[in-house]
């Protein structure tokens, strides 16, 4: 009686230990009970029968002759034999709760946030942690945000809109996709909807078990890219989330690094920051092709001279410019709250050594680069000159990177040199001087990256 009441004392000894050093306390509770039921109760089975053994059939048993000492020798050693047994079982159960909290070759949870703008080839980026398999990603999220609440540009207006996308990024960030069912339209019903903007440029939400069967009759706006699913079910999304490693999100509609200070302080985020930038010449000629509705004055003023340039709309180019000017200034000042978690990256660098980047920027970010992200680099970075349209993440890189160069009219580029000359010397982009200097390749128009942009 005295053997059977010391067995759960050691075993709640030891669920109370862990439970003191482990913030997965309740997890390793079930853990644990399944381990001794399922994992251990042989071995226990056969200790225990051993204890109701006598020395001689003990030693019948082993194959050996009976030892001539006393009944509660036997005892002795079978009580040997049980803590040899719990020693084994803590030693197992020390191993699965060093994976549980993250010590093992995983690493702890991160969480990355790629922040950049429009045509600064932010998707392209953001593939590089698409394709990691322990990584669950989204495409501009935001995107929903942005199209439901009104904002007017400037003044509180401007914070306001701030503020509501940092706190939809906080959730997601922690896995509550639930947030976006606000501001999805049409709203989801019983937590589905066809209409999750670009669902098909995140991996997470195209594979198994998020990837449901098709439903007939269903019109999927945004549909997987390689497979056919069935409209997105959020809460299996959420619950993929919570099951990868790590979460990264891209988003074009931060710009203000300040208010994101909440989310690198939050205990429950291990945040890391990487703002992409490009030459304001080569976005805004981006831009005119992509967008090309929107620029209309641009491209009269800049092909007939006529329509001239409305002071907003310059004034709207140069507010874009300083808004990211102000970010990275902030970033590479190294405040208490962000630093180790700021990372300042060019396109132009990306394009130029876009495995080299990848391995530095995950690096910062504290995760593993796996061969999966080598390969998609290898393979859309080498791509043919007729395979890259406006929205293509495959391109080739170290091609298309300057041809702004000889699509933007250079009175054009003249303009957002006048506008954009502070953001431009900070980041290392030289100014043409003449149409010449433009189109000529030989003249460089990007200074060597500064080791100090990673904070």
């Amino acid at each position: 009686m005295e053997i059977r009441r010391a067995l759960p004392q050691d075993f709640w000894e030891l669920l109370h230990c862990l439970k003191m050093r482990s913030k997965y306390a309740v997890l390793l509770v079930f853990v644990v009970g399944l381990v001794i039921i399922e994992k251990e109760n042989n071995f226990i089975s056969r200790v225990s029968d051993k204890l109701k053994q006598s020395p001689q059939a003990l030693a019948e048993a082993n194959g050996t002759e009976a030892s001539p000492a006393p009944a509660e020798n036997g005892s002795l050693a079978s009580l040997q034999e049980l803590d040899a047994a719990f020693s084994q079982l803590r030693s197992h159960l020390r191993n699965v709760t060093l994976q549980l909290v993250g010590d093992g070759d995983p690493g702890p949870r991160r969480h990355v946030l790629l922040m950049a703008t429009t045509r600064t080839g932010s998707s392209f980026v953001g593939e590089f942690f698409n394709q990691q398999g322990s990584i669950f990603y989204l495409f501009e999220p935001l995107w929903h945000i942005e199209r439901t609440v009104t904002f007017e540009p400037g003044g509180a207006n401007a914070v306001g809109s701030a503020l509501v996308y940092r706190d939809v990024l906080k959730q997601l960030l922690l896995c509550d996709l639930y947030i976006l069912e606000s501001f999805i339209s049409p709203a989801p019903e019983g937590h589905l909807t066809p209409f999750m903007f670009r669902r098909g440029s995140s991996r997470s939400l195209c594979e198994e078990p998020v990837c449901t069967p098709s439903t007939k009759k269903v019109f999927e706006k945004y549909h997987c890219k390689n497979r056919r699913c069935g409209p997105l079910n959020i809460t299996l999304a959420a619950e993929a989330c919570r099951r990868k490693q790590h979460v990264a999100l891209k988003t074009v509609r931060i710009r203000q690094l300040e208010f994101l200070q909440p989310l690198v302080e939050d205990p429950r985020l291990d945040v890391r920051i990487i703002q992409l930038v490009r030459d304001p010449r080569a976005v805004l000629a981006s831009r005119m092709v992509a967008f090309s509705g929107k620029y209309e004055t641009w491209k009269k003023w800049a092909s007939e001279g006529e329509a001239p340039l409305h002071e907003e709309e310059v004034q709207r180019l140069r507010g874009n410019c300083e808004s990211i000017r102000l970010s990275a200034e902030l970033g590479l000042q190294r405040p208490g709250w962000l630093r180790g978690r700021y990372m300042l990256v060019r396109y132009e660098d990306v394009a130029r050594a876009p495995l080299q980047k990848a391995e530095e920027m995950y690096r910062f970010a504290g995760l593993p680069l796996t061969p999966q992200v080598e390969e998609w680099i290898d393979k859309n970075t080498q791509a043919s000159r007729d395979g890259s349209g406006i929205y293509s993440t495959r391109k080739n890189s170290s091609e298309q990177f300057e041809k702004w160069r000889f699509s933007i009219p250079f009175k054009l580029a003249q303009v957002v040199q006048d506008a954009c000359a502070p953001a431009m010397h900070l980041f290392g982009y030289k100014l043409a001087g003449s149409p010449a200097a433009l189109a000529n390749r030989s003249f460089s128009l990007l200074e060597e990256a500064q080791p100090s942009w990673v904070t």
